[in-house]
This record gives C-alpha cells, sequence and structure tokens, in this order.
C-alpha cells in the first residue's frame, strides 16, 4: 500500500495565496487566522511562523494583487505605457473586489507597492515629464493608480417593491430633476459603484484618458507649479 503524497511545505507565499483566494471566495470579512488555517489544514499557531499579524497578513496580500500587476509593452510610449499599467490594475482588482478595501486600510508602502510606484514615476520621467509636473500628476491619479477610485457618496438602496421603487423614483425625480435625467442616460451595469445607471469600466477609462489628455496637454505647455502660481497672482492683481 502506497503512503499518502506529502503534504506541500507550508511557507509565506503559500499563506498569503491561500489566504487571497479565501477572501475572494468568502469575502475579506470572513479572513481570520483561524479559518485561513483551517482552509490550509494547520494549526493556527502554525501561520505565525510566516506573518506576525494579520495585518501582516493583509500586508502581504496587498504585495500578491499588486506584484501581479502587468508591465508595460516594451517600447511604449509614456501615454500608453501609463494606461496599460493602470487598467491592468484595474483588471487585477477586478478580480479581486476586496483588494481596493485593504489597499485603502494600509498605513505604510511595502517594497512591492514602492515598486509599482516607482514604475508610474518612471514611466512619466521616461516620457519627459519633469519631476514638479510628475509630482502633481502623480497626485491627479490618486487611487486610479491601484485600478480603482473613491466614489464620494454611495448610491442608496431601492425598494425590492416596484410600486413602492416607482413612488420613490417620482419623489426624487421631482426634486431632483438633473440628477434622474443624468444617471437614467448611461448604460446600465448590475452593481455599479457609481450608480445604476454607470458602466464602471467605462467611467474608470473615460476618467483615466481625461486625465492622461490633460497631462499630455500641461507637458507639452512647459507647465510649472511656479508659473501657474504666478498666473493666479497676477489674476487676483488685476481684479
Amino acid at each position: 500500500m502506497s503512503s499518502p503524497a506529502p503534504r506541500p511545505r507550508l511557507n509565506r507565499d503559500r499563506v498569503l495565496h491561500a489566504a487571497v483566494a479565501l477572501a475572494d471566495e468568502n469575502g475579506i470579512e470572513a479572513l481570520s487566522m483561524r479559518s485561513l488555517a483551517q482552509r490550509i489544514g494547520v494549526v493556527p499557531m502554525a501561520l505565525y511562523k510566516h506573518v506576525a499579524s494579520k495585518e501582516e497578513l493583509l500586508d502581504g496580500m496587498v504585495d500578491v494583487i499588486v506584484g501581479g500587476i502587468d508591465l508595460p509593452t516594451p517600447g511604449a510610449d509614456w501615454k500608453a505605457a501609463v494606461r496599460e499599467r493602470v487598467l491592468s490594475a484595474r483588471a487585477s482588482l477586478l478580480r479581486h473586489p476586496w483588494a481596493s478595501q485593504v489597499i485603502e486600510s494600509r498605513t505604510s508602502a511595502s517594497p512591492v507597492v514602492l515598486d509599482h510606484m516607482e514604475s508610474l514615476v518612471g514611466l512619466f520621467r521616461a516620457g519627459g515629464f519633469s519631476v514638479d509636473l510628475t509630482h502633481h500628476v502623480m497626485h491627479a491619479l490618486g487611487t486610479r493608480m491601484w485600478g480603482f477610485t473613491q466614489e464620494v457618496f454611495p448610491t442608496p438602496a431601492r425598494p425590492a417593491d416596484p410600486d413602492a421603487r416607482a413612488a420613490a423614483l417620482g419623489r426624487f425625480a421631482a426634486r431632483y430633476p438633473h440628477i434622474v435625467e443624468m444617471a437614467t442616460a448611461g448604460s446600465h451595469d448590475e452593481g455599479s459603484a457609481v450608480g445604476g445607471g454607470c458602466d464602471d469600466q467605462f467611467e474608470f477609462e473615460f476618467a483615466l484618458d481625461l486625465l492622461l489628455d490633460g497631462f499630455e496637454r500641461l507637458h507639452r505647455q512647459g507647465w510649472t507649479r511656479a508659473g501657474r502660481t504666478g498666473e493666479r497672482r497676477s489674476q487676483r492683481a488685476v481684479r
């Protein structure tokens, strides 16, 4: 009788990938050191040899997600390369819907996270952007560099009953006609983060392309913060 195959050796990489898989299946709220240990088939204390705490586990999970972002196509110009990198980050986030919440909760950047930021900064610098403009460009990108955006207001839940839903919409439309007109004009994407009338992917790419076009225009104009500040001062003096 043959002996059973040996269990794969536990290491940090195996722990992190098991945690990502567990969060993908059951949500980040279901993740605990105990539930992770049960999934792997070890006692919880065995995990602490590889991750010292739940927070370190979450840091490592972010590294797994960010480390999976594709590098841009070699030889691509800065605009195409940045777009490709950001959209790859978004594709990774869509595969792991919990990841944006965890990324926002981190209080420090790991080397993997810094590598991603360094890559984006390097793409702008290689494209001829000044350090000054690149600084402001990265602020403008914000969370888009990780593949998501933070909406200002959540979309309220709609009543389940059709009649109640129609009545609520009627009251809302009477008070906020322009909002309803705008919201009902777009294509529908069930579960959209920006409302039932929005296509999340389209909205993300639309805003990204607007930013990239704006960055390109400022770069061609030789924009500097000093020049912009001086322009504002001159406008105030004229008034």
